[in-house]
């Protein structure tokens, strides 16, 4: 195989990879070629990006190599997680904070045999907006990160706590994610909606105490404008007494 198309393909496989990351051994035995090889391969593909100046980089982590971001451009991602234009929820996110909701405190694993697929950048976007966080440690090998929802979740959904949720209990099957991911959008459309209406009804407030003021305005004006006529003919019929005189 071409060094350059082995490059192309580590790379591709270290983006699927996500943050568990792969090691030499397990690309070799993906792509058929000696673990030497790979290795050169992979600090060629680490020097090319370098080089390249690209937005991001092979690292090596306890023995694994994952893509990563390059720290210069930090304040850029920073900026990016909390830009309001990307406020709102993916319907992978917001698949997987129906499973952590309904089902906390839950595991990365158990959430991906949900919904049947990765779930770590999902998990990544709901712990930066603190939409979900790590609860403790499951009981289990290695330990894994239980996690749960946060007080912020209660405010972007309306809720006082969780019980408040909307009941999943009416589904017949226990595993409905699909139930429970509408319930969960049909409580973010009614908070929204209420929101709209709060703003309407204080938008009109507005324009009633706006209209008011231009009446009363309109009729100060009219009654001074009426006192004027009315003592205007007075003056007038003064004068032209003294001219005929």
């Amino acid at each position: 195989m071409k060094s350059q198309k082995l490059k192309s393909i580590i790379e591709g496989m270290l983006f699927l990879a996500g943050e568990e990351g792969l090691n030499a051994k397990q690309i070799s035995e993906v792509t058929d070629q000696p673990v030497q090889t790979v290795q050169i391969a992979i600090e060629e593909l680490q020097a090319d990006l370098k080089k390249a100046r690209r937005g991001i980089q092979v690292v090596n982590i306890a023995g694994g190599y994952q893509l990563s971001t390059i720290r210069a451009h930090a304040e850029y991602y920073e900026r990016l997680a909390y830009s309001p234009s990307r406020s709102s929820l993916s319907q992978a996110a917001l698949e997987t904070l129906s499973i952590v909701a309904y089902r906390q405190p839950i595991t990365r694993i158990e959430i991906e045999e949900i919904r049947g697929v990765k779930s770590e950048r999902a998990i990544y976007t709901l712990v930066n907006k603190d939409l979900i966080q790590e609860t403790g440690r499951a009981e289990a090998i290695g330990r894994p990160i239980l996690y749960g929802t946060t007080k912020s979740f209660l405010d972007y959904f309306g809720l006082g706590n969780i019980r408040e949720l909307p009941d999943a209990s009416a589904f017949e099957n226990a595993d409905d994610l699909e139930g429970e991911t509408q319930l969960l959008f049909d409580r973010l459309e009614e908070k929204v909606h209420s929101e709209d209406i709060v703003e309407l009804e204080e938008l009109g407030e507005e324009l009633t105490e706006i209209a008011e003021d231009i009446l009363s305005e309109s009729i100060s004006s009219t009654e001074q404008s009426s006192s004027e006529e009315t003592t205007l003919p007075s003056s007038t019929s003064s004068k032209d007494t003294s001219i005929d005189d």
